[in-house]
């Protein structure tokens, strides 16, 4: 169970969140949460990890920075979580709609800290996206400086859990 979302029943659907969807309000921030956790009991990671994404869709509400590296640091051999970097990277450059600005900052947040805990080998970037579009990738403090307030201590935290995850990762393969 994720130590950084709400305790949840392992059976929640995605009928869990619609009836907030329209408002993207504290409701729909708390049932996205409430849904990540209960697709990670149900073995579906890369489901889970696309719930903090509509969970991030709330301007208002601190991204889930921490609950996402806990889900890559914490994720099981065999069970299907996709690239978490090329899709963040994906995400970040193609996303449109109300608060796209904030939303994009913050999926170059969640790109950065994919990449802090992932092997690159394993879970490279898009290099002929970055080629053929000529993507430029902001820099970490270029983020911080876009992204809203709610969000001040929460990516902090979350950048803390990825270097230690780094850190215990190398250290117990030396």
């Amino acid at each position: 169970m994720n130590p950084f979302l709400p305790n949840s029943p392992p059976n929640l659907g995605p009928d869990h969140t619609r009836p907030h969807r329209i408002k993207l309000d504290e409701r729909f921030y708390q049932a996205c949460l409430e849904l990540s956790q209960s697709l990670w009991l149900q073995e579906k990671p890369a489901q889970a990890i696309l719930q903090l994404n509509k969970a991030s869709m709330v301007i208002t509400s601190p991204a889930p920075y921490a609950a996402l590296v806990w889900f890559l640091v914490h994720r099981k051999n065999g069970l299907f979580i996709g690239n978490p970097v090329r899709h963040f990277q994906h995400l970040a450059s193609r996303i449109s709609g109300e608060n796209a600005e904030i939303r994009a900052w913050r999926a170059w947040a969640c790109f950065h800290l994919a990449l802090e805990v992932l092997s690159e080998n394993d879970y490279p970037k898009d290099l002929l996206q970055i080629e053929q579009e000529r993507l430029e990738i902001p820099s970490v403090v270029e983020i911080l400086k876009n992204l809203p307030k709610a969000d001040s201590s929460s990516l902090p935290a979350g950048s803390v859990l990825a270097r230690t995850a780094f850190v215990s990762a190398h250290s117990s393969t030396g």
